[in-house]
């Protein structure tokens, strides 16, 4: 989880509400059933552990606008990225096209192509 994740860091307590405790997210994944109010106590102990242990990447964090930059430059890579061979068809007509041309494993099942 510490080399997967990455935390934001909210600017101002308007931003802290608007993350929802997703902005820690390290400590929900490790701890999940942990109520999110406790994550930022948990957060020194577990950077703490991080440099002790000498984790890769330690305990990652960036800026909120970082944050949002990078998951939006993700999906417009993957989002222009070619096709995977083999992999269900998707573009254009969603996966309910992929259900509906036969090419999902889904085919056949409980589709809506012929109620649409």
């Amino acid at each position: 989880q510490f080399e997967s994740t990455r935390n934001a860091v909210t600017t101002n307590p308007f931003s802290e509400w608007l993350w929802g405790g997703m902005q820690y997210q390290l400590e929900h994944h490790l701890f999940p059933s942990m109520p999110r109010s406790k994550y930022p106590s948990l957060k020194p102990i577990l950077a703490k552990f991080a440099e002790e242990n000498k984790v890769p990447g330690g305990y990652r964090e960036s800026g909120e606008f970082e944050i949002l930059y990078m998951n939006w430059d993700l999906y417009r890579r993957v989002a222009e990225s070619d096709a995977i061979p083999g992999a269900p068809y998707s573009r254009g007509n969603g996966q309910l096209g992929a259900i509906d041309m036969g090419t999902s494993p889904g085919a056949g099942g409980v589709g809506l192509g012929k109620f649409m």
